[in-house]
């Protein structure tokens, strides 16, 4: 699935697309916390991958690409969505009902970490050089840090904001898991049209859980709510998407990768702005730690083969 490298293009074009995967990836955090506020989060994620899935498997239709494999590819697809999208990205949703979009968007930059973890402890998995090593040490002890100030109001009752991180970091667990298996799964499908699928499988679960629990009753349908579905509709997962997909087309991979330590502090930045939220001295410690490690696990990862960060982050537009 590896994505060949087109012609030369022009600077402006991979300015624009930097700023798209910069900016709206991060800010896709401000809108789901504006979002769970008014829909429940599974109402919420399904609302979005639907609306999502649809429009990118109609495009993808429109463009004359083949929409459906074979049995077992698409099961494969189903699970991967299920796992990625569906445990995952609700997961995340759900808590930031409890936690700042910041404080969520740094601890969703755990992912690089959690896969270099499973894919070290797997048989003839993949080894880190000494500064991957480093990095994975690095970003625990800075998860250890961002989640402290949750975790001590929790010890003195406040539980809420100690089970939200606890269902992020399963949530992001699951879609590192998931991330591993696609890594050793070939499609002969299209990568938007499995995005697609994933996607639309990730967006009915979401559905079904809304409908058994009975949220859609409880929906406030109003300007923020509408507003934030569309922007995680068009920019998180459309225009994001496609600016990041061209971007590994035609940019070196090692320059794509930084997206993974640039959305944090986007996240957190129009987090003070927009929201009014803010982080203690102890949570700017543990950010610095997190990224600095993300840099070193992908750094160390790069060097030895570029090309599985676009298998490794296919999906990552529906997580974010």
């Amino acid at each position: 699935m590896e994505i060949p490298r087109s012609g030369r293009a022009s600077s402006s074009s991979v300015v624009i697309a930097f700023a798209c995967v910069y900016v709206f990836w991060g800010a896709t955090y401000t809108a789901m916390r504006v979002g769970v506020h008014f829909i429940a989060a599974p109402a919420l994620a399904g609302s979005r991958l639907m609306i999502g899935s649809s429009l990118m498997l109609g495009f993808m239709a429109l463009r004359g690409k083949r929409l459906v494999g074979g049995a077992r590819e698409m099961r494969r697809l189903f699970f991967l969505g299920v796992l990625m999208l569906f445990f995952g990205n609700v997961g995340l949703v759900w808590a930031e009902f409890y936690l700042p979009s910041g404080l969520a968007a740094l601890l969703v930059a755990i992912i690089p970490v959690y896969v270099a973890v499973i894919e070290w402890l797997m048989p003839h998995g993949e080894r880190l050089r000494m500064r991957g090593e480093i990095g994975l040490v690095l970003g625990f002890i800075g998860l250890l840090v961002l989640a402290w100030p949750s975790a001590r109001t929790g010890f003195h009752g406040d539980w809420r904001q100690l089970v939200a991180i606890a269902v992020l970091l399963l949530g992001a667990l699951s879609f590192s898991i998931g991330s591993v298996w696609s890594r050793s799964t070939r499609f002969s499908l299209d990568p938007f049209v499995c995005a697609g699928w994933e996607m639309l499988a990730a967006g009915v679960c979401d559905l079904v859980v809304a409908t058994v629990l009975r949220q859609w009753g409880r929906a406030t349908w109003n300007q923020e709510s509408i507003s934030a579905i569309a922007f995680l509709v068009l920019f998180g997962s459309l225009v994001g998407f496609s600016s990041y997909t061209w971007l590994l087309q035609n940019v070196p991979v090692s320059k794509v990768a930084t997206y993974a330590y640039v959305n944090p502090p986007v996240a957190v930045a129009l987090g003070a702005i927009v929201l009014r939220e803010r982080l203690y001295g102890n949570e700017w410690i543990g950010m610095v730690m997190i990224l600095v490690a993300v840099f070193l696990v992908n750094s160390s990862k790069l060097q030895q083969d570029s090309a599985i960060l676009e298998i490794e982050t296919m999906a990552t537009e529906a997580e974010i």
